[in-house]
Parts: C-alpha cells; sequence; structure tokens
C-alpha cells in the first residue's frame, strides 16, 4: 500500500515539474513578486502566487529605493526571499534587499544616462557635502561644487571652509552621478558636471580675444575669478594680472571690484582671462629708460634661495641672481640684503621680448672700492699738514743732490778736492817706485870693529 503511494507522488510531481504553467518554488536569494494582504508597524504579509504565505519584519522593512514606504493591501511587490521557511512555515522576506539592489540598479541607469538630478544637502565636513540619492547617501568633494557655492577662503583655512560648507545644509543642489561603486557603497556625484552642461550653450557665444565686462567673485593665491555674462565665470591666473610681477592677487584686485578683461582661451566651460593685457607693456619702451652698464636703484620685492626680485619702477622688475650679490661665497641671499631694502645695481642684461632684466650687487660694490682708492691718492694735503713739513724740512740737513741736477760747489769745497786729488796722485806714484822710497828713508849701518 505504501509502496502503491510513493509511485503515485513520484509519478504526480514528475508530471507538475514538467508542467511549464506551474508555478516554481522560489530559492535562498531569489527576487519574487507577492501581493499585499497585510500590512502593520512591524510586519508585512505576503501572499506569494496563491502556494505560499511569505513575511517581512523588522530591519527588513527599511529599503534604500524608498518604494515600500507607503505600501498598502492590495499592492503588488517585490521582495528578496532570506529564508524557504521559519518557525511558522512562511517565507522569511526581506524588503531591504530588494530595495537595495533596485536602487543601486537605478543608479547604474543614471550614471549611465547622464541625467541631472536634485539632491538635498543633509550634512557638511571639510572636503565637501553629504546629500541624499533617493535613498541611498551621496558624496560632493567640495572640488565638484559651482563657482558660485565654491568656499573661496584665504589661506585655505579648514575651519572656515567648513562654516561656508554649513551653510548649504538643507538646500537642494543640481548634480550628476559621477562615480559609483556597490561592493563599496560609493556614491560621488558632481555640482560642476550638472552646471557645466548647463552652459555650454552659454559659452559658445564668445571666442577668444572678446573682451568681457563683470564683476569679481573671488580673490585667491593663484589669481581672482570674474563672472560675466548669463553666469559665466572666468579665471585670471595671477600672471595675467599685470605685467609687473605680483605675489599676492589680493594687493591689486578684491571681490566686487567691476573690471574688464580678455578671453585668452576656452577649454569646455572653462574660460581663462587676462587684465593685463588691456594694458600697454611697459617692456616694449624698457630700452628707452634703462641701458646695459646703468647703475640705478632698485628695492628688493622678493628674495629666493637662487636670487632676489627688484623694483626699478612701478612696471619694470629685473632679477639679481646669487652669484652676482657678493664677491664671496654666500648661502642665502639674506646673508647680503634684506627685503623692502633699496641698492644700487648694475644692469648686466635686458630682454624686452622675454620680460628679463638682469642686475648685479657685487658690480656696484666692486666699482665703489676702486673709485674710492682713486679718490684717497687726489686728495688735496691739508694747510696745517703743509706747514708741519716746511718746519720740518728746515730743521733737517740737506739730502745729497741727485746725479741727475748736480749742486753747485763753493770754492773753498773745490779747493779741499783738488788737494785730495794731489795726495792720491802722490800715493800712487810711491806704489810705483817703492826703491826710490826705501833709499831716503834707510840710514847707512856702523859696521863694528
Amino acid at each position: 500500500m505504501n509502496q502503491q503511494i510513493t509511485d503515485q507522488d513520484f509519478s504526480t510531481m514528475e508530471k507538475l515539474l514538467q508542467d511549464k504553467n506551474q508555478p516554481l518554488l522560489p530559492k535562498v536569494g531569489d527576487l519574487i513578486k507577492g501581493k499585499v494582504i497585510s500590512v502593520s508597524n512591524s510586519t508585512v504579509h505576503l501572499d506569494i502566487g496563491g502556494i505560499v504565505t511569505g513575511i517581512v519584519r523588522g530591519r527588513e522593512l527599511i529599503d534604500e529605493s524608498g518604494e515600500f514606504s507607503t505600501i498598502k493591501i492590495g499592492d503588488e511587490v517585490q521582495a528578496t526571499v532570506l529564508e524557504i521557511e521559519n518557525e511558522n512555515g512562511e517565507l522569511e522576506l526581506s524588503f531591504r534587499s530588494a530595495g537595495h539592489q533596485k536602487a543601486w540598479n537605478e543608479l547604474q541607469r543614471m550614471l549611465a544616462s547622464n541625467d541631472i538630478i536634485e539632491v538635498p544637502v543633509t550634512e557638511a565636513n571639510r572636503g565637501g557635502l553629504m546629500v541624499k540619492v533617493g535613498k541611498v547617501d551621496g558624496f560632493i568633494p567640495v572640488s565638484q561644487l559651482i563657482p558660485e557655492h565654491y568656499p573661496r577662503v584665504e589661506g585655505g583655512d579648514k575651519n572656515k571652509i567648513l562654516e561656508m560648507l554649513k551653510k548649504l545644509i538643507g538646500q537642494k543642489l543640481k548634480a550628476k552621478i559621477i562615480d559609483l561603486d556597490e561592493s563599496d557603497n560609493k556614491l560621488i556625484v558632481s555640482e560642476k558636471a550638472a552646471w557645466e552642461n548647463q552652459q555650454k550653450a552659454a559659452v559658445a557665444n564668445y571666442k577668444t580675444g572678446d573682451i568681457v565686462s563683470g564683476r569679481v567673485t573671488g580673490v585667491v593665491d593663484f589669481g581672482a575669478f570674474i563672472e560675466f555674462g548669463e553666469g559665466l565665470e572666468g579665471l585670471v591666473h595671477i600672471s595675467e594680472l599685470a605685467w609687473q610681477r605680483i605675489d599676492n592677487p589680493r594687493e591689486i584686485i578684491k571681490v566686487g571690484d567691476q573690471i574688464k578683461a580678455k578671453i585668452i582661451s576656452i577649454d569646455g566651460t572653462k574660460v581663462s582671462l587676462s587684465t593685463k593685457q588691456l594694458q600697454n607693456d611697459p617692456w616694449k619702451d624698457v630700452i628707452n629708460k634703462y641701458r646695459v652698464g646703468q647703475v640705478t636703484s632698485g628695492k628688493v620685492l622678493k628674495i629666493n634661495p637662487f636670487g632676489a626680485f627688484v623694483e626699478l619702477d612701478q612696471a619694470i622688475h629685473g632679477l639679481v641672481h646669487i652669484s652676482e650679490l657678493s664677491e664671496k661665497k654666500i648661502a642665502h641671499p639674506s646673508e647680503i640684503i634684506k627685503e623692502g631694502e633699496k641698492y644700487s645695481f648694475k644692469i648686466l642684461s635686458i630682454e624686452p621680448e622675454n620680460h628679463r632684466l638682469g642686475l648685479s650687487l657685487k658690480a656696484t660694490t666692486k666699482e665703489a672700492k676702486i673709485s674710492e682708492s682713486k679718490d684717497i691718492k687726489k686728495e688735496p694735503v691739508p694747510e696745517e699738514e703743509k706747514v708741519a713739513k716746511d718746519a720740518k724740512s728746515k730743521s733737517e740737513p740737506e739730502s745729497l743732490p741727485t746725479a741727475e741736477k748736480p749742486a753747485q760747489k763753493s770754492k773753498d769745497e773745490k779747493k779741499d778736492i783738488e788737494k785730495e786729488k794731489v795726495k792720491k796722485s802722490e800715493k800712487t806714484k810711491k806704489a810705483d817706485h817703492p826703491e826710490k822710497e826705501e833709499k831716503k828713508t834707510t840710514k847707512p849701518k856702523k859696521e863694528k870693529i
């Protein structure tokens, strides 16, 4: 009897498996559909194809897609199978898992289609803003904010940057998804990317060489931002603000200034501007003001390890290399010169086309020493020294006359000289005839008896 029932059951099951119209039993991890049959604060029951009942409870009710937050009886929804049978013989289901998958699938679609979305700002930190894309947390780095929201803070003070970013909490920003990684739960969005799409049409109305009028919206260490046209913004780099060297843009420009600038390049929606190109180039006339070999005064503006920048006038700045500061070897220019001080420099070279002028400090120092030594030699003798010298010369015997100018001799001196000559002559004769002299001086000897 039992054998007959078993065979019959196998036969029935085989027929059911072969019947394609029969619903298949779900497996763990499957995403299945069901109809809501009851809803409470802590549980939701689903009818799964009239075959089995499923239950969603606890934390599994929370999902990232937000689809299940307003479900009601009769709605058809999707859920992920967690267990085939729980303690009550029901399918254990999850909205959370199903919602997560559905939410990230939607994010992937947005990324692929470059959708512009509206995201609310929920938090701020020193690196950027936390936002929500649906129920998924996302992040906007500071570098991906539009110019209007970018925190331009002097010196890059992180606390001040954070204060400015916190002002955006609660606002809704238009942005685009630029990076997505479900495994790392990473979602990066960009306000700038969405803004650039809107600016392309406006930028198309301008070309390189155009002159624009605008307002300074920000001044930073590397330049100034100018807003012009229909919400466009361009950057005037520090090197394009003026012809002379500038260390701090804030010295010549400030936020709120109304200025004119020339468009020097356009790259997508990135516009580069120049204010100096609307001014006369002072280097065109530099050879009329200065010449090689000229010694001129200049103020030291900035000292670097390789030398110093010197202001000759408001528009022309030169460079004195460390090797041109002193005859001796030095480790740093600050050993010889100081910022803000004025010195005399000799111009070594002038290159108007390259806006360069070479200077030397040691050349002026060397020439000054030579000039000083010459002045010492030519310096007139004071009257007091002359009087003392005359008195000394009278008290001392006259020096012997030189061979070039023989002195006049007196008569007595001449007689003495003649006598000396006679004596010398006699001595010479005696030396020549010694036997005669001996006869005169030798006495005859007496003979002994």
